[in-house]
């Protein structure tokens, strides 16, 4: 990706952005004014759609075949995802900026767990995961932090453990002021999905495979999935 597109990226929502907490803070107050209406209107995405059924099925398929072992749904939401995960036969937990979004999961999926946390510090140990999912979890933060965040799910993940990337694809930023039948405030970055590769390989991820689709309805946008892995052979499970 060229130094002026990039550019684009980091520019393209304005001058005045707050500094990183109180951005977080920005993207957790509006995900817990949505969340119900969140989790009640979007309930069945991931399992309608056949692109991302082949994808999280070729996830949880690398995960199991590596030995398996514990999972992380970053930016869980509501739990949809890491519903679908558990289904798939991965010892899946959800984790999220939201407490909304936490509790709404909590209620929808009790035999699950969820925590509240945020990608730019984890309150996991270094090597503890067999994989990670970072779907669309990406997408509110702003580039310049996507280096630390990418070293951040290198930390935590196992030698040979797993991550697969769900995100739009663009060099722009679109600001929301309504969502989900309410007013909110949230940045939704779009990003070259060879820009996202250049990242996750500097953070010491091996690139294992992308996918790029054109939009469908009602996506306004191409979307992007990245296969990443942690070099390293995996550990033997009860080893």
């Amino acid at each position: 990706m060229s130094t002026d597109s990039r550019t684009r990226v980091e520019s393209s929502v304005g001058a005045g952005i707050p500094p990183e907490s109180d951005y977080l803070d920005v993207i957790r107050a509006s995900y817990d004014t949505v969340a119900v209406d969140y989790a009640e209107l979007l309930e069945s995405a991931h399992v309608d759609s056949p692109w991302e059924r082949a994808v999280l099925a070729t996830f949880a398929e690398l995960v199991l075949r590596a030995g398996g072992g514990p999972v992380v749904d970053l930016g869980c939401g509501p739990g949809r995802l890491t519903g679908y995960l558990a289904a798939l036969g991965l010892s899946v937990s959800g984790i999220d900026l939201s407490p909304g979004m936490v509790a709404e999961a909590r209620r929808r999926h009790p035999r699950l767990r969820f925590d509240e946390g945020s990608m730019t510090a984890l309150e996991l140990p270094d090597g503890g995961l067999a994989g990670l999912a970072a779907w669309y979890s990406i997408i509110h933060l702003r580039p310049e932090l996507l280096p630390g965040v990418f070293a951040e799910l290198h930390r935590v993940l196992a030698p040979g453990g797993h991550l697969v990337l769900g995100f739009k694809v663009g060099n722009d930023a679109v600001h929301l002021s309504h969502a989900y039948g309410h007013p909110l405030a949230l940045d939704v970055y779009r990003l070259p999905p060879e820009h996202v590769a250049d990242l996750v390989r500097g953070a010491g991820f091996e690139v294992r495979a992308e996918l790029r689709r054109e939009a469908e309805e009602p996506e306004n946008t191409p979307q992007a999935y990245l296969f990443a892995r942690k070099p390293g052979e995996a550990a033997t499970p009860n080893a």
